[in-house]
């Protein structure tokens, strides 16, 4: 759905990826895949027990093995201050990561990394991390949100006085932060009302289920310099991490980019390369450490699980009067979850004068939660989605027609302040609405499940350069790791800036000496804020290829124009002059001044939010609680589709993941805190035979803020999946689920217990 036609060349077009080849023939190199000559094999003893204090670590056996190069634990990195830095969605304190990395005091979750080994090989290590003796004195756990804000929960930290709330509290306890928005009058807002909904929900903590587990190869040289390969979404912040928990100058240490094998917000901070560089620097060898299966269950960050109660109003003709959302997430074992984006996405896709959210950041005994795909939203949508669906019901109204009399539209107020700049979501219920299949009929055991989401959308720090070669092609190089087709993207926009052929650019990722600063790959941000700058550095080169044009024909730069790759007069004052093509003033580029190149660094601001709607079809099996997704139609407003292909991937992507969310994936603890499926076989991440034939739809209303209108599209399409099946179940069933996942015997249990509750 095109809202805007302009014409392009490569805009819009579905290019052949840049690192294709290399990943389908088995020469792309990932983490693992690096070594240099003398590389040791590194491991890291983890804890076996979820909350444990530390009474002592005595390595002297492992360091006397022979073959054993060195050994670490957390008496070889520098303590680190206790202090919030950055802003509230993003801060990070230094004082717990270093303590996530190696644990101090306490181990505070099974898998907690006590210590680290490096040795000639793997058999080594192993036999070297058997040989540590850690003195543990075990202490009662809480794994559950509710379970660790109860009045007599274990501390995690003796000391952690909840921060947002005036005035401050006295007594300790596992809650880290109280976050709070307010929008309108939430009394008088409930009091319009004809009718209200209370309902509470439940998530359970999910992992982002990428491929590629965790590894890296670091290096320390005498003379202080440091470089690591690893498998990340953000080379740039893995330095930063690694240099500010090592006592490093950023100057100092160089990352590489390998490629990556999946991340999904997992792969933004670092668990393995601060304990590599630091074996190296002491072993005085490089260092190689790549999780297992196991450990990246057990110790690198899911997402949370969360416990929630939404309560909203609505008058007979379907407007909503007023909205209030309590969210309590696991933060893990640090605090730190998404719950200020659950307050800030629950209700942001409606027009609603009276909103109240309240977040709960909650410390319990798990790995410390990581960004999973629109981290937060996700999750509160589950939760509004599917009150709404049963106010819908109430005032029998088609829930698709509700959500579009409430859609917010530029000018909404949003609850956390500002107001929305930017539209698209009621075109997004409007394809649903005109979609072939959205009234067709059900069969037996079958329901139609509708529901949408919000997410901010990034933009940020991006750096890139280009780079003309003597043949009229061009180098284009950013900071970002290429997780969804960035490289295409890039190689598309610089040819449509340029007016060449896509084949004419080489689009790269750069180490972090190479470009200029780069944020991570993650909050849809790099297509519109790393575009940018690849847009802004190829103008720049553009204008040097007029300049030199200009020189050959001597005439003045303001009489040549760039028009369709070539440089032309700009008027026939000018004189009659043949175009000169990039190639042919590339030829001459060491007569006229030498190379022809750019850079560019930008922070962008005005991204545009991402809107999602979908809806599907799903039928149960009444004897075994079975839920299978028949049909999945998902809208997105995608701004402008700079690679149609990828942005399908995309959709279809997110909306895979929705399902395993929504339908089997979970972690399950024993009594005792240890995760009981920490591997592919037990934690049951969607197949292909699990899944429909996913739809999507792209709605497109370009951006004025980019110069190609875009939008970011990787995230928003996981925001409403879940409410969607939920709302098809209890469609299908007659009977709502309120907590994830719906498996088959939660499903069969409800069945079994059906009763009147309202759908």
């Amino acid at each position: 759905m095109n809202q805007e036609v302009k014409p392009f060349k490569w805009i819009g077009t579905r290019q052949i990826r840049p690192d294709g080849v290399p990943k389908v023939t088995g020469t792309a190199k990932f983490g693992a895949d690096y070594s240099l000559p003398g590389s040791l094999v590194g491991r890291i003893l983890r804890s076996p027990h979820a909350h444990a204090l530390i009474k002592s670590i005595d390595t002297s056996k492992a360091e006397a093995l022979e073959g054993v190069k060195a050994v670490v634990t957390s008496d070889d990195f520098p303590n680190q201050n206790f202090e919030y830095i950055g802003p509230e969605r993003v801060a990070v304190n230094f004082w717990h990561m270093t303590r996530n990395i190696l644990a101090r005091e306490k181990a505070l979750y099974e898998g907690h990394a006590i210590a680290g080994v490096a040795a000639v090989d793997a058999a080594t290590a192993a036999e070297a991390m058997a040989l540590i003796e850690v003195d543990y004195e075990v202490l009662p756990h809480a794994i559950d949100v509710d379970d660790a804000m109860a009045e007599d929960a274990p501390l995690l930290f003796e000391d952690m006085i909840t921060r947002g709330v005036e005035p401050a509290p006295t007594k300790p306890s596992n809650v880290s932060k109280i976050l709070e928005f307010t929008l309108g009058d939430m009394a008088a807002g409930f009091a319009e009302a004809d009718e209200v909904v209370e309902k509470d929900f439940k998530t359970a903590a999910v992992h982002q289920g990428y491929i590629e587990p965790h590894a890296c190869l670091a290096r320390y040289d005498a003379d202080g310099q440091g470089e690591i390969w690893c498998s990340s979404q953000g080379h740039f912040v893995v330095r930063a991490l690694t240099a500010k928990l090592l006592g490093m100058k950023l100057g100092d240490l160089r990352v590489n980019p390998a490629e990556i094998g999946g991340g999904f917000g997992g792969k933004t901070v670092v668990y393995v390369e601060p304990v590599a560089m630091a074996l190296s620097k002491k072993a005085g060898h490089p260092v190689a450490i790549t999780m297992t299966r196991e450990e990246v269950f057990k110790s690198s960050g899911p997402t949370s699980g969360s416990s929630m109660t939404v309560k909203i109003g609505v008058k007979k003709d379907g407007t909503i009067t007023a909205a209030e959302g309590t969210f309590r997430f696991q933060a893990g074992a640090f605090p730190g979850s998404p719950v200020m984006n659950a307050c800030m996405c629950a209700f942001a896709t409606y027009d609603i004068p009276n909103q109240h959210t309240v977040g709960y950041d909650v410390v319990c005994n798990r790995p410390k939660a990581a960004a999973y795909r629109a981290p937060g939203s996700p999750i509160s949508a589950f939760g509004v989605e599917s009150v709404l669906d049963i106010l819908a019901k109430k005032i029998r109204m088609d829930p698709l027609e509700f959500r579009l009399k409430n859609a917010a539209d530029v000018g909404t107020s949003m609850v956390y302040g500002p107001k929305l700049g930017h539209g698209g979501y009621k075109e997004t219920i409007k394809a649903l609405l005109d979609h072939p299949g959205y009234k067709a009929g059900l069969g037996p055991n079958q329901g139609r499940g509708a529901a949408s989401g919000y997410w901010f959308n990034g933009g940020g720090e991006s750096g890139a350069t280009v780079h003309l070669n003597a043949d009229g092609t061009a180098v284009v190089a950013t900071g970002s790791p290429d997780i969804g087709g960035s490289r295409a993207s890039m190689a598309i926009m610089a040819a449509e800036t340029f007016g060449f052929d896509y084949d004419q650019v080489r689009a790269t990722v750069a180490d972090t000496t190479a470009v200029g600063y780069t944020h991570v790959t993650g909050g849809s941000r790099v297509t519109y804020a790393t575009g940018i700058a690849v847009v802004n550095a190829c103008k720049d080169a553009v204008d040097q290829l007029r300049a030199r044009a200009a020189m050959i024909w001597e005439v003045d730069v303001d009489g040549v124009v760039w028009e369709d790759g070539h440089a032309k007069p700009a008027g026939s004052n000018v004189g009659d002059f043949d175009p000169l093509s990039l190639k042919d003033i590339a030829a001459k580029m060491g007569a006229t001044g030498g190379a022809i190149g750019a850079s560019s660094t930008v922070n962008a601001g005005g991204q545009a939010p991402g809107f999602a709607t979908q809806y599907c079809d799903v039928e149960v099996d009444p004897e075994t609680g079975k839920v299978t997704v028949l049909r999945f139609v998902a809208a997105q407003d995608v701004g402008r589709a700079i690679h149609p292909g990828y942005v399908d991937g995309q959709i279809q992507g997110g909306v895979a993941q929705g399902i395993g969310w929504a339908l089997n994936e979970e972690y399950i603890y024993d009594d005792k805190g240890r995760l009981q499926n920490a591997g592919f076989l037990d934690y049951r991440v969607p197949v292909a035979s699990d899944l429909p034939n996913i739809e999507s739809v792209q709605v497109e209303l370009p951006n004025p803020n980019h110069p190609f209108g875009v939008k970011g599209v990787g995230e928003v399409n996981i925001c409403p999946v879940m409410a969607a099946i939920s709302n098809a179940v209890a469609n299908a069933v007659g009977r709502r689920m309120d907590s994830l996942p719906m498996s088959p015997p939660k499903v069969l249990d409800a069945l079994d217990n059906r009763s009147a509750e309202e759908l």
